[in-house]
């Protein structure tokens, strides 16, 4: 039992090590035995699918949030990319972006809360699925620090190449989701190999699919996807894959950073879009 105590895994690199040492032997971890080091914030996602199940959940949240708060009621046509769909108001309070939110209410955190926002059931309900789809792979590849990074400034990157391209009004997390597969196509290509081949192949369908998908259909924002794939693959470059280089703590610092900016963000957006309700 006093063994057990003075025993515990490294945050960073999940082996056994001592409690009392100042440095992992294995990864190199300064002070591993640090509480703060072991709050689940910092020692990840042991489960892969849990950090995909929580950007789900808060997609799903700001999306009824966005239906409670819509003051022209919600849409119930017949065209089913309409339908159940959130009035414009309720979705700029609660962050839409583009040239309006930016320009004429100078929203710039509205480049983070609009990956969280959705125009309709048929909408959300593509995008989590796809979500669901890619980012287990994200994840396995990248590790989930590394995947929530790229999904955050990726998603931040294809907004804000739309934004420049004169999008009035944008959401959803289809850019984030490309940003994903941006890097999953990088480390195809980066890989090689048999197993580096059929990633590629096979998410590069998905790329094919999502392109040909906004060509045929009005109102797709194809400068968010091609954006937020662009990003994505410069990050999985810049940040590395788990075959050439572990998640280190730069990348928590970087994915916490990004968590808490998020955190703030919907936050404020979620209590301006009660408070506007509640009045």
């Amino acid at each position: 039992m006093p063994q057990h105590r003075n025993s515990l895994l490294c945050p960073n690199c999940r082996r056994l090590i001592s409690r009392d040492v100042s440095r992992c032997p294995h990864c190199g971890l300064r002070r591993p035995g640090a509480w703060w080091k072991n709050t689940p914030l910092f020692a990840g996602f042991a489960d892969e699918y849990r950090l995909i199940k929580i950007i789900i959940y808060v997609n799903v949240g700001m999306y009824l949030l966005s239906l409670l708060i819509s003051s022209h009621g919600v849409s119930l046509s017949a065209n089913p990319f309409r339908f159940l769909s959130p009035d414009n108001r309720s979705l700029i309070i609660l962050g839409a972006t583009g040239t309006i939110p930016i320009i004429q209410f100078h929203n710039w955190s509205s480049l983070i809360a609009a990956n969280y926002l959705h125009g309709g059931l048929m909408h959300i309900l593509f995008n989590m699925i796809a979500l669901w789809e890619i980012g287990p792979l994200a994840v396995n590849e990248y590790g989930s620090y590394r995947t929530f990074a790229i999904y955050t400034i990726g998603g931040v990157g294809g907004f804000f190449l739309s934004f420049l391209a004169g999008v009035g009004l944008t959401i959803g997390a289809s850019a984030a989701i490309c940003a994903l597969l941006g890097a999953i196509l990088y480390y195809g290509k980066s890989r090689g190999g048999t197993y580096g081949r059929q990633v590629f192949r096979q998410v590069g369908g998905w790329a094919i699919a999502i392109f040909v998908f906004g060509l045929l259909v009005p109102g797709i924002n194809n400068w968010g996807h091609g954006g937020g794939m662009a990003a994505g693959a410069l990050l999985g470059y810049l940040s590395g894959y788990t075959e050439r280089r572990p998640e280190n703590i730069r990348h928590k610092f970087l994915a916490v950073g990004c968590a808490v900016l998020t955190v703030l963000v919907l936050s404020g957006a979620a209590l301006n879009g009660l408070r506007l309700f509640m009045t």
